[in-house]
């Protein structure tokens, strides 16, 4: 055994210590001496032996002690009071006080979700208010005397009372910045979170103005006409929104009539006698049939709404949408909207919008002159409502969807249950009838007359469950569902905003809960997004809410000889 002597430090050398001195030979050395002595059973003692030990390797060492000595502690997100995210494991909760620095990178309590060991974690992004963010201060502070009202915007007062009956006082935030935009005429997009009133905002103003026209010589004079199209993405919709403008226009004996898709060319015809209506409500495919068959003149509107954009301007509606905005003349300016050979004005409601909606805008009118009207917490998790995220396998789905379902029906909850295609909407349906679960379903592949019934029959309570596809998350109004279920976890941010705006909706009198299972690698990504938008309080990234026309292409040509 050899004992080495470094100055006046002694150490035991070893082959491993040996080997370690050994690396790094390329290295600049330093030159230590080192005394050994060899002491034998007898005393005594050899040469002395001279060991070249590399710089680069001694400052590696001391790296290295450095590194175990010192203790990196996380940084503590719990504080006292609420819980913003509750996790399985406790230490990555953070408390809705807490606030992430600019840099500071969270800890993500999905983070290791695609791990095969990581089936049944879970976290839970909680409520921190109780009011939807739709709601204006003074609408929750009723006793102040000072509160604006529908009667505050301008509008007739037999708007108003009929608002009254109904229950309907105080407006929402979008519903007050936007309603006396379209009253001066102005062409207006509105970008605005679901269950924010959107489908009044613009009911409104039109059928005031509507109102106010009829008291004029010229209305008298003039043959009847379509006065307003509301062009909407589903049949659904179109009954929903048929509904509402039927109250709305019935003390002044308006028509409204809807043109679906999926009823056949002699239902639509049949929609059209009786003259024109002075609101038609209608989706894309119906109302292109209707223009190649002239029973609608666009050249003679007041109005076009185009509402749920994000989906009226998807690849598959698009090009329809754009010949029928093409037949349309809209006005550049409010004073288009008035007198003689007045132009139809404009508005476009959503929550995003393609990249494609300003090159299709600006065929049509100028984009300056649209007014946009932003949500403040648009495209934002929705503070006012609970979403918990479970990791499981697939095989697993059914038994905690079954689990849910059956706790839900204890407490007598409405339930929607979402799944990406229509075969897993059959599939799923036909689990449940096994297991004894009553439910509703509906999904794309069924005719829309099916659809509408399946719809309004759980909308008045016949059953408590329904199954459905993508297709009953666009802008449909169901205020009675507590619980919004992903059983098949959405491919998109939209997607997921719009599926979890089915509760919490502006004049639910309860609140909601959103339930979603990620099993692929896919769905942990976008989970991983989602929780970091929450933890950061920031919006969904990816989003657009802006209307842009895209910049044209410059093509490059070689110069011409000379």
């Amino acid at each position: 055994m050899q004992f080495l002597k470094i100055g006046c430090n002694s150490v035991w050398t070893s082959r491993t210590a040996i080997q370690l001195l050994n690396h790094g030979r390329d290295s600049v050395f330093s030159m230590c001496v080192l005394q050994s002595a060899t002491v034998n059973r007898m005393g005594t003692a050899t040469q002395p032996v001279v060991i070249r030990v590399p710089r680069r390797t001694q400052e590696y060492i001391e790296n290295i002690k450095q590194m175990k000595s010192k203790k990196f502690e996380k940084v503590n997100t719990v504080r006292p009071g609420k819980l913003l995210i509750s996790s399985k494991n406790p230490q990555l909760n953070q408390s809705a006080g807490y606030t992430l620095g600019k840099f500071e990178e969270p800890v993500l309590a999905s983070q290791g979700w695609k791990h095969s060991k990581s089936f049944g974690d879970y976290f839970t992004i909680n409520k921190t208010q109780d009011a939807p963010p739709c709601v204006t201060e003074f609408q929750q502070e009723k006793d102040n005397a000072s509160n604006k009202t529908f009667k505050n915007l301008n509008l007739c007062l037999e708007i108003v009372e009929m608002l009254r009956r109904n229950n309907i006082i105080y407006p929402t935030t979008v519903q007050l910045q936007t309603v006396p935009k379209l009253l001066r005429g102005h062409n207006v997009l509105c970008a605005a979170e679901t269950g924010s009133g959107k489908t009044l905002t613009y009911l409104l103003p039109i059928v005031h103005k509507l109102k106010l026209e009829m008291d004029t010589d010229e209305f008298r004079n003039t043959p009847p006409r379509t006065r307003c199209v509301i062009l909407v993405p589903s049949r659904e919709l179109a009954e929903q929104v048929t509904s509402v403008a039927k109250a709305l226009c019935h003390p002044f004996r308006m028509m409204v009539k809807v043109v679906g898709g999926g009823r056949g060319v002699g239902n639509m015809k049949l929609a059209f006698t009786g003259g024109p209506s002075d609101i038609l409500v209608a989706t894309p495919g119906a109302l292109f049939k209707a223009l190649r068959r002239h029973c609608v003149n666009m050249t003679e509107l007041d109005f076009l709404v185009i509402d749920e954009a994000d989906t009226l301007f998807d690849p598959s509606f698009v090009r329809i949408v754009e010949n029928i905005l093409i037949q349309t003349p809209v006005a550049s300016s409010p004073s288009e909207t008035r007198g003689p050979g007045r132009k139809a004005q404009l508005v476009v409601v959503g929550a995003t919008f393609p990249g494609g909606v300003g090159d299709v805008l600006s065929q049509v009118t100028d984009l300056g002159s649209i007014v946009t009207v932003k949500s403040q917490m648009l495209h934002f998790l929705m503070p006012h409502v609970k979403q918990t995220f479970l990791k499981v396998k697939g095989e697993d789905k059914l038994l905690e969807l079954h689990q849910a379902l059956k706790m839900a029906e204890r407490d007598e909850l409405a339930v929607l249950v979402f799944c990406n295609k229509a075969p897993t909407v059959n599939w799923l349906g036909y689990m449940l009838d096994d297991l004894g679960v009553r439910h509703a379903r509906i999904q794309g592949e069924m005719p829309a007359a099916v659809r509408a019934g399946i719809f309004q029959s759980f909308q008045k309570g016949t059953t408590n469950v329904l199954i459905c596809t993508d297709i009953a998350s666009r802008g449909l109004d169901t205020q009675r569902v507590r619980l919004v279920i992903n059983y098949d976890f959405p491919e998109s941010h939209t997607d997921y905003i719009h599926r979890a705006g089915r509760v919490g909706r502006a004049g639910s009198v309860a609140d909601g809960a959103v339930l979603s299972f990620a099993s692929h690698p896919w769905d942990v990504e976008l989970v991983q997004k989602i929780e970091t938008a929450a933890r950061r309080r920031s919006c969904l990234p990816g989003m657009e809410s802006a209307v842009r026309k895209s910049t044209p292409k410059v093509e490059l040509t070689a110069p011409e000889d000379v």
